[in-house]
């Protein structure tokens, strides 16, 4: 594998406005974006990669004096990787409502002069689009050669599919759903009580009384974290091992599982932004492309144009194969061309952020082949 390279972080300012589905707009907004490889003369090779829940717009490389920051896919997008930034220009967003440099609850509101805090529009799925359309048009960049992401990023790119039909070639929707189920958006109700209910939070604005609602936080990532992985690597890295030699009959972390995740709480809540956290879970409990088409997600996807690639892994069982098979079934109704790779993964949902062979094989195998439809 090649080593990490070097990369920057831009900004990226818009005086705006930028209409939100929720009725508001955002008057002035700026994004974070990294670039990788270099667009070539036609503009034709650019690939959008969306993000999911708590990523941003560093998906690859180091930043210089930050070894340890490596990019959330830069196993996937590098120079000779799958995504080959020798061969295309790749391009990660930070959300807006995100809490790693675009304008989110933490930015100055231009109306008060203070920060945002729960007074920040609720943002959707389609919001997140419509800004990152704005941004190519910035680029100068009026199709892609791709888009993709995994997860909520997936929703992302089957929502450009749909509201930008002419602005992609292909669509790479990965271990996603076009829509939560009743399952899903119960836990991030969960989740997002634990913060409401944290006395630290203050009513979404605790920057101003110079606290952060930790241990909501803390809680929310122990509840997602758990979606995240299937019951069969939970019982592989961990089983039912204890941290001392026998039961202690209390309260504390006794068993590694338990340690675990109140590590990755810990860890979580000193870095991730509580308001960020229930912007962005509303954002999922609210994608669903059909609602506007009487339920029928073909109907959705009528006018879609993308050539798509649909994968899935076995054990997902947060947003399970099965969720991917309906987008494949509404595509091949609407008579649209699709791909679909189901993979034997035991990881669970964080499977499309590993490395496993068969995965990067397909997706290699596909972006060679956009890479020759570019040059053609």
């Amino acid at each position: 594998m090649p080593s990490p390279f070097f990369v920057t972080a831009q900004q990226f300012d818009f005086a705006g406005p930028l209409p939100l589905r929720g009725g508001a707009q955002l008057r002035d907004y700026s994004l974070a974006v990294e670039t990788y490889g270099t667009l070539n003369a036609a503009r034709s090779n650019a690939v959008l990669v969306c993000h999911a829940l708590n990523a941003s717009h560093h998906v690859a490389g180091v930043y210089a004096g930050e070894p340890d920051n490596l990019g959330w896919w830069d196993n996937l997008v590098g120079p000779g990787k799958p995504l080959d930034t020798e061969k295309f220009f790749v391009i990660g967003v930070n959300n807006l409502g995100s809490c790693f440099g675009s304008t989110g609850p933490q930015s100055v509101n231009p109306d008060t002069g203070k920060p945002y805090g729960a007074d920040f529009p609720v943002i959707t799925v389609e919001d997140w689009v419509d800004a990152q359309a704005v941004l190519a048009d910035r680029l100068g960049i009026s199709r892609f050669a791709a888009v993709i992401g995994g997860s909520l990023g997936g929703m992302q790119a089957l929502a450009w599919s749909i509201r930008y039909p002419k602005r992609l070639a292909n669509c790479i929707v990965i271990a996603s759903t076009p829509r939560l189920s009743a399952q899903n958006i119960a836990f991030n109700d969960v989740a997002r009580q634990a913060i409401l209910t944290d006395p630290e939070f203050h009513g979404g604005h605790y920057y101003e009384h110079g606290v952060v609602p930790r241990r909501g936080l803390r809680v929310a990532r122990m509840i997602g974290h758990i979606t995240y992985l299937s019951d069969d690597d939970m019982a592989e890295k961990f089983g039912r091992s204890l941290r001392a030699d026998d039961l202690q009959y209390g309260y504390g972390a006794e068993f590694e599982i338990e340690s675990y995740l109140r590590y990755q709480g810990d860890k979580f809540s000193e870095y991730f932004d509580a308001n960020t956290y229930l912007l962005i879970t509303k954002a999922l409990d609210y994608f669903d492309p059909a609602r506007e088409h009487d339920g029928r997600l073909e109907r959705a996807l009528a006018h879609t144009e993308a050539n798509y690639l649909v994968a899935s892994f076995t054990t997902d069982w947060r947003f399970a194969p099965a969720r991917s098979r309906e987008i494949v079934r509404a595509l091949l109704d609407s008579k649209k061309r699709v791909s679909y790779a189901e993979i034997d993964a035991p990881h669970g949902h964080d499977a499309f952020l590993l490395d496993d062979p068969r995965y990067h094989t397909l997706l290699h195998t596909w972006f060679e082949q956009i890479h020759r439809e570019v040059q053609a």
